[in-house]
């Protein structure tokens, strides 16, 4: 499937083969490389697995493996800490409340 250019899309690139990891990482960590993924629009007309150029949204220009076309965010901060919720309304009630 060819992804034209000027598309949303996910790269991958390796920043550190294993070899190349800090020796104080645990055991496990230094097996594998570490990876950068980023997002942006392509440059240039591809296909999945190409090495591309992307232009992130503040404008860097990266390149890496196309991994994704229109790739969605899967990141939350997970789910409610019910301690938390409250804690606005109650500072509010202990910083304003009437003497």
């Amino acid at each position: 499937m060819k992804v034209p250019k000027g598309t949303w899309v996910q790269i991958r690139q390796i920043v550190l083969k294993p070899e190349e990891r800090a020796p104080q990482v645990p055991n496990d960590t230094k097996k594998v490389p570490l990876e950068l993924r980023v997002k942006g629009f392509l440059e240039e007309d591809a296909s999945i697995g190409d090495e591309v150029t992307i232009t992130t949204l503040i404008g860097r220009k990266l390149k890496g493996r196309l991994e994704a076309v229109n790739p969605r965010y899967e990141h939350d901060f997970g789910e409610p800490i019910p301690e938390l919720l409250t804690i606005g309304q109650k500072l509010r009630q202990f910083l304003f409340e009437e003497e």
